[in-house]
């Protein structure tokens, strides 16, 4: 079910937005209240259960969007039918940058949990972005905060053995968290993000799961041994 609201009540933490992710991202915290006077579209407010698509790759980029909550995968589908994961996106993060250069999307957007997002036009980011500096600035920062994902998944994630993949992405899924509880995506996602197959991918938690590394404390509910996690993804 979608539910709308106006830019100006996100920004001004209205309708239920107070700790909505326009905010805390700060996309748009660099606003004045002039910027509003000329603003009429609403932003779209949505939930995906898992497995839902959020955009397919080649749709027209009409839109941007930030999550509020739940995790989503960007995928790349291979020649071969094959899919690989090329990065996941979390609370705070925006997807769709490319929309800004009025492109299609690059990848199909599919949550993995259930998945709370906004969705805000484009059009508008471009108008406000050539106008306001502040947000110009942090379109460049998200620009280079996606680079920099990507370029981490390529290196950290596609390298090494199994083992150093599985426990470097481990790592990745609770970095900047106060706690290691994590929750695991299926193997099949995994081995796609990892480039590994899914057998692999199964046996290998199955042994860190054995070795008291990955301790289950509700179903799919994971607490994290991180210094020894963290001594397999250097070795």
């Amino acid at each position: 079910m979608t539910k709308s609201v106006t830019l100006r009540d996100a920004w001004s933490g209205e309708a239920n937005c107070l700790n909505c992710s326009l905010r805390t991202s700060v996309l748009f915290a660099g606003l004045q209240e002039r910027d509003f006077e000329r603003i009429h579209d609403p932003i779209d407010q949505f939930t995906l259960k898992p497995g839902n698509n959020l955009y397919h790759a080649g749709d027209r980029g009409d839109y941007m969007f930030t999550v509020r909550t739940g995790v989503l995968k960007l995928v790349q589908y291979l020649p071969d039918g094959g899919q690989r994961i090329v990065r996941i996106a979390r609370p705070t993060d925006v997807l769709g940058l490319e929309a800004i250069l009025d492109d299609a999307y690059h990848h199909d957007a599919v949550a993995l949990q259930q998945t709370e997002v906004c969705r805000f036009p484009a059009r508008l980011v471009r108008d406000l972005g050539a106008e306001t500096p502040e947000l110009h600035r942090e379109l460049m920062s998200r620009w280079q905060r996606a680079l920099n994902e990507a370029d981490a998944w390529l290196t950290e994630l596609s390298t090494g053995s199994a083992r150093q993949r599985v426990a470097r992405l481990l790592l990745r899924l609770v970095r900047d968290r106060e706690t290691s509880e994590c929750h695991l995506f299926s193997r099949e996602d995994m081995g796609a993000m990892l480039g590994v197959t899914t057998e692999t991918t199964s046996r290998t938690i199955a042994e860190f799961k054995r070795q008291s590394l990955l301790v289950e404390t509700s179903p799919n509910l994971f607490l994290l041994d991180i210094p020894n996690l963290r001594r397999i993804a250097e070795d």
